[in-house]
């Protein structure tokens, strides 16, 4: 599924907003075009906004002439100052742009055609690996998935979310080409819908079994017994192991722990962040009151009711039976964790 192509000069992007009714893509031939498809969700899933920043990044190196006011410098940093503003929980875009701008200062001074070919292969670097790391953590949590077991999983972590194979739904998809016999439940996700509109339709396109649900029916599932496992993604681990994730996440950790069932979280080292101790440093993203008040473009309520929406909530280190990386399973205690990814 090709979600991001470098061409002709621009990012051609694959725009989630439409899906799963109209598959369309935008091309952006400057870096604000890109900040702008990743702050209005065309491209979303923290291992993909990174890849997209990345390429905005080397995109503005093909935006800059030579012929403004302002030096090579201030306009690289400048971009990413506004790239890096457009989602500031999911920390591989930090990551990405740190990475860019140091690329960067190894080689300014050079002419400005191989600064930007130099960028530009930074970017596609950044993407080959991000595609390798999906790889392997598929495999690696494959492994923990029982034949027949019934999954569920949150929000969309697939090839969407990181423009390669997935994270949490790659492994379920990796699980069901070894014949696991897998069935996934797929939380609908809200505000956006992330879940019944991308998830499902990834999981239609691979042919695996699942049955869609809306957030608040979890609870009747697990009281019942019939979810074996949780897997989701995360959008900011920090050093204890506290993550970040889709907004609701942390009540799916709640139910997995008192129906004694496993979580894990499937990330890349990427998504590792650290430099912060706990989730209460990480900064939650506040988004727009009209993703509550409507669906689809129809309102649903009254056009200026309040409106408190956060797109992440943290979830305790306490509730994960273990993360999947590309590095393997990481499992309790967490005290060491960033030495276990270093």
């Amino acid at each position: 599924m090709e979600v991001l192509v470098w061409k002709n000069e621009g990012l051609m992007i694959l725009d989630q907003t439409k899906l799963p009714h109209q598959v369309s893509h935008i091309l952006c031939r400057h870096y604000r075009e890109v900040a702008e498809a990743i702050r209005k969700l065309r491209v979303r899933g923290a291992p993909a906004i990174g890849i997209a920043a990345a390429f905005g990044y080397a995109l503005a190196a093909f935006n800059f002439s030579g012929k403004e006011e302002q030096s090579m410098d201030d306009y690289l940093c400048r971009a990413a100052a506004e790239l890096r503003a457009t989602r500031p929980t999911a920390v591989n875009l930090g990551w990405a742009l740190d990475r860019m701008g140091m690329k960067y200062q190894k080689i300014k001074g050079l002419p400005l055609n191989q600064i930007r070919e130099t960028l530009l292969a930074e970017a596609q670097q950044i993407f080959d690996e991000e595609r390798h790391r999906d790889e392997r953590i598929s495999s690696f949590g494959a492994k923990l998935i029982p034949d027949g077991a019934r999954i569920l999983t949150y929000c969309n972590t697939g090839a969407l979310a990181t423009a390669g194979w997935g994270t949490a739904l790659g492994i379920i998809l990796m699980a069901n080409r070894q014949g696991k016999n897998v069935h996934v439940y797929v939380s609908e996700t809200r505000p956006v819908l992330q879940g019944a509109r991308l998830t499902a339709w990834e999981l239609h396109q691979a042919g695996v079994p699942y049955t869609l649900i809306t957030d608040n029916m979890a609870g009747y599932l697990f009281s019942r017994q019939q979810i074996d496992l949780v897997i989701v993604g995360a959008d900011r681990i920090v050093a204890n192991g506290d993550f970040a994730n889709k907004i609701g996440t942390y009540n799916l950790a709640v139910l997995a722990a008192y129906h004694k069932r496993p979580l894990y979280v499937a990330a890349p080292t990427s998504t590792f962040d650290k430099n912060l101790a706990t989730g209460q440093e990480i900064p939650v993203e506040m988004r727009a009151p009209e993703e509550v008040r409507s669906i689809g473009g129809t309102l649903l309520t009254l056009a200026d009711s309040p409106v408190l929406n956060p797109s992440f909530d943290v979830t305790p280190h306490e509730f994960v039976s273990a993360f999947i990386t590309e590095r393997g399973i990481l499992r309790p205690p967490y005290n060491d964790l960033v030495e276990k990814i270093s």
